[in-house]
């Protein structure tokens, strides 16, 4: 069989190739060129990239092999995450891989800023000696605003105490008790501007941020604060800030990111006051090899067909190791029950009971409505487009949580709802130290079948010779039996046979049985 290929559009650290392993063919090309990239994109499978590579729709829809974007960084400006999400594509990121590297260098532009150490620095490299010109300010006893105490911002906060600063942060999405354990005072925006000698910027780029540090916030800050922005460009509006440092309304600043990259013409770049980087946040050896590696495994398993806790276009979290043994099991009552459904799906319900309800079960969400959906399209179905094709068939989703459960330490139940009022459940479970997947109920029907490759169900009124015709059928089509078992509601009532079978049944030996055995109804399913 070919290897699965990876395209590496951009320069990365080679411990990514490394990471990757022999298991992939390994192509390169230049992302930032796009004549090269689209006709490089179309047959592979995973494509990694940093900043420069456009993977818009237009990428994504050359690309019809693709099934995973990793980003070597924590951006995503640059990937089309929704028409990715469309298409089935996983979106996966490094987003601890350079929050050390991007933390340290928003200190550095700080201390810069407030020691004017780049204009000294050219100065000297002109032939003078400035020493009264470039005059600073002390960090110590300071008050420092830290908009956006996210993992970056926490970093920097944590750096910055042992300049002996007050710390002060502003960001909605953090709990005041959190913060003053780390030594931080939660305050408003409002408040966080007009304190501040030093504000430094650590929030992602979004609708509610852009332009957040702009000409009104700039009117409440002190004359003398120094703004820094490492996070992303345009949270700080560049022309409101150098309108405001000409005006004498702020001190200075030390800014590494630009609403357009790359930027070599700012207006800020002729001001003695402002220290300008071209995006480093992310430029240290250790932050590359870090991002490089981690994408790598995140595609390692993306194509091996598990689910990565990177992935930004899923939900679900980080798998916890109890869950885990349960997510392919829910896939497969997913297409268990969406193949005996008679009818189309209006609603999926997954109750989750026993230990593992303890734990971030999400992802059995997921994982049952890819196997629903696995068994109802043609298309590929994957953990990225399964919401997205349920939510385009009106078909809703619920998970609900229980950790009672008496007769097992762990359960998953799936109930259907279909269209005609009817409805189909199923439910399973994870048994022994070798994780043996086993179907438990089927309809109300209490059996203790392992989940197999070809499984197939009979359903009847319950009466004799009923198993000696279903055996002599399926021997008669060459079909052998794994595994069979029986139940039934009581003597003469409803029965179900469930079976496990070495290959599949052809839909004319399954309808034979079918009306041979006087059944209710007849399914087959392949897990293949």
């Amino acid at each position: 069989m070919s290897k699965p290929v990876v395209l590496i559009a951009e320069e990365l650290s080679p411990a990514t190739i490394d990471a990757l392993g022999p298991d992939f063919e390994v192509r390169h090309c230049d992302g930032a060129d796009r004549a090269a990239l689209l006709p490089a994109i179309a047959d592979v499978d995973a494509i990694l990239v940093r900043s420069a590579t456009q993977v818009d729709a237009e990428a994504i829809a050359v690309a019809k092999n693709l099934k995973v974007i990793a980003r070597a960084g924590v951006g995503l400006d640059n990937v089309d995450v929704d028409a990715a999400t469309q298409a089935g594509v996983m979106v996966v990121n490094a987003p601890t891989s350079n929050i050390v590297s991007a933390a340290e260098l928003a200190v550095a532009l700080l201390l810069a800023s407030a020691r004017n150490i780049s204009p000294a620095h050219q100065a000297l490299r002109n032939g003078e000696w400035k020493r009264s010109k470039y005059s600073g300010v002390e960090l110590a006893d300071k008050v420092v605003g830290v908009v956006g105490l996210g993992r970056i911002g926490l970093l920097v906060a944590q750096r910055l105490s042992a300049f002996g600063v007050q710390l002060i942060a502003y960001d909605p999405y953090v709990q005041p008790a959190r913060a003053a354990q780390l030594g931080v005072r939660m305050v408003e925006l409002d408040e966080l501007l007009k304190t501040s000698d030093f504000i430094t910027v650590h929030l992602p780029k979004n609708k509610e941020t852009v332009g957040l540090i702009g000409q009104e916030a700039l009117k409440k800050v002190k004359p003398t604060v120094h703004i820094v922005n490492a996070a992303r460009g345009g949270i700080v509006d560049e022309q409101a800030l150098y309108e405001a440092i000409v005006d004498g309304r702020v001190g200075g600043a030390g800014i590494d990111v630009y609403a357009k990259e790359p930027c070599t013409d700012s207006p800020l770049f002729t001001l003695d006051s402002v220290v300008a980087t071209p995006h480093l946040g992310a430029s240290t050896d250790e932050a590359q090899e870090k991002a490089g590696v981690a994408v790598a495994r995140s595609v390692r398993l993306a194509l091996a067909g598990e689910l990565v806790p990177d992935a930004v276009n899923v939900q679900g979290g980080v798998i916890a190791e109890p869950v885990r043994p349960y997510l392919e099991l829910t896939e497969r009552l997913g297409a268990i029950a969406s193949a005996i459904a008679p009818a189309p799906v209006a609603q999926l319900s997954v109750d989750v009971r026993g230990e593992i309800a303890d734990e971030d079960v999400r992802v059995l969400e997921l994982a049952a409505l890819k196997g629903v959906f696995s068994y109802l399209v043609e298309d590929p179905v994957s953990y990225v487009n399964a919401p997205v094709l349920a939510n385009d068939r009106g078909v809703s989703a619920e998970l609900t949580t229980d950790a009672e459960c008496p007769d097992y330490r762990s359960l998953v139940r799936l109930h259907l709802s279909l269209t005609d009022g009817r409805s189909v459940t199923v439910s399973g479970t994870v048994s022994g130290p070798r994780a043996i997947e086993k179907l438990v109920e089927v309809d109300g029907f209490e059996v203790d079948v392992p989940v197999s490759e070809h499984m197939a169900f009979l359903t009847y009124v319950d009466k004799p010779g009923v198993v000696g015709v279903a055996g002599q059928i399926l021997g008669d089509a060459d079909v052998n039996i794994a595994g069979m078992q029986v139940s039934r509601t009581k003597a003469g009532g409803q029965a179900l046979i469930a079976l496990t079978i070495d290959t599949a049944i052809g839909p004319d030996t399954l309808n034979l049985i079918g009306s041979e055995i006087g059944a209710d109804a007849a399914c087959a399913v392949d897990l293949d």
